[in-house]
């Protein structure tokens, strides 16, 4: 059976973490499908059940913890032999009761180092990346990430060398002074990115590159050219902000929304850079 005609198993996981940073992963257990293997706390989200609920459940049946507005990361889609997996990961910081394998299974605490070293299972695996982008985006540049695109002037915004419209392959400094090594994209709209970023995957290595958006519509064309992430440049209804959030896989930073509100309609996180640059004066 090809994968396009399986059904695919929806599955919530936690990345359930301390307060020194650290990341829980759970290890498989024997007579289980990919025993052995390690994994993000959860399981199925059961038919009709919302994901956050979903996701709440399993960790209380698997871990004894009790969660609190845990936060959407990332969907990734994987095709194992036997069925297709939609691995919807969630960042778990506030919950109550320590963590205990109440299936019998061994966990183990992982700092980010550990965690990027670790033999998780490919479903799980893409989404170490994701984990490394903070809630809040506070610069266009850092060691971890990149927007491109722009907020007001796009020549100094997105770091796009003088005169050339697009972002040199060139090393470029960074509001943080994290250097990096870009891939060519265009400034001057979306659709300029897509051309750019469809099929120039940055594997593993790298920081995550995200894109600036003025629409919802904006910001599924993005999803689909393969960015790690979405920063809004708008303000979007609550309703639009749910119904984005729910047709990417990437994450969305949302724009004049607070955290925890963002996190209840479907978003990563919240997109600051342009209050972080008006506090401190800069454009």
């Amino acid at each position: 059976m090809s994968a396009a005609s399986r059904s695919v198993v929806h599955v919530v996981a936690g990345a359930v973490t301390d307060s020194a940073g650290r990341v829980l992963i759970a290890q498989r257990p024997a007579g289980k499908h990919l025993a052995g293997g390690w994994e993000f706390p959860g399981g199925k989200l059961e038919p009709g059940e919302e994901r956050a609920s979903g996701l709440a459940r399993e960790l209380r049946e698997e871990l004894g913890i009790t969660i609190h507005h845990p936060r959407p990361l990332i969907r990734v889609r994987h095709s194992y032999p036997s069925r297709e997996i939609l691995l919807d990961l969630w960042v778990v910081r506030s919950y109550e009761g320590c963590p205990a394998g109440l299936d019998g299974q061994p966990l183990r605490w992982c700092s980010a180092d550990e965690l990027a070293a670790a033999d998780l299972l490919p479903a799980d695996k893409p989404a170490v990346r994701a984990l490394r982008l903070p809630e809040r985006l506070t610069h266009t540049a850092t060691a971890v990430y990149r927007v491109y695109g722009s907020i007001g002037d796009p020549m100094r915004e997105a770091g796009v060398g003088h005169g050339t419209g697009e972002l040199g392959r060139g090393a470029t400094e960074g509001c943080c002074g994290a250097e990096e090594d870009s891939q060519p994209v265009h400034a001057d709209s979306t659709g300029g990115m897509v051309k750019a970023f469809n099929g120039a995957g940055a594997g593993d290595t790298g920081p995550l590159r995200g894109v600036f958006c003025d629409s919802a519509a904006d910001a599924e064309l993005a999803a689909s050219a393969g960015v790690d992430f979405l920063a809004m440049r708008v303000a979007l209804a609550g309703h639009e902000l749910a119904a984005l959030c729910r047709s990417v896989a990437v994450p969305v930073f949302a724009l004049k929304i607070l955290p925890w509100q963002a996190w209840a309609l479907g978003a990563s996180g919240v997109n600051d850079i342009a209050e972080t640059h008006a506090r401190h004066g800069t454009t």
